[in-house]
């Protein structure tokens, strides 16, 4: 696959493939995936578009302004606990 759009299509289905694979318990899978990407750059930007993906499905189900929906987020993430410590 060349071009920009047929490349990004392809990091955001490997970094949706990761989130899947974490899900199901696959952690050799996800790491697996994680790896696969060239660079750190094309990882950040596969997760990038995923989320931007992700977002805007949430909002067209919803209704909510993207800033709605970001501060939801926000409030969810900082009211996560840590993880246990290893």
């Amino acid at each position: 696959m060349t071009g920009p759009l047929p490349v990004a299509a392809d990091l955001v289905q490997r970094a949706a493939g990761v989130i899947a694979a974490r899900h199901r318990g696959d952690l050799a899978g996800a790491e697996t995936l994680l790896a696969s990407f060239d660079t750190e750059q094309a990882r950040t930007f596969g997760f990038y578009l995923l989320a931007d993906l992700a977002l805007g499905l949430v909002r067209a189900q919803t209704g909510e302004s993207l800033d709605d929906l970001v501060r939801h987020l926000t409030l969810l993430v900082a009211d996560t606990s840590p993880p246990p410590a290893t």
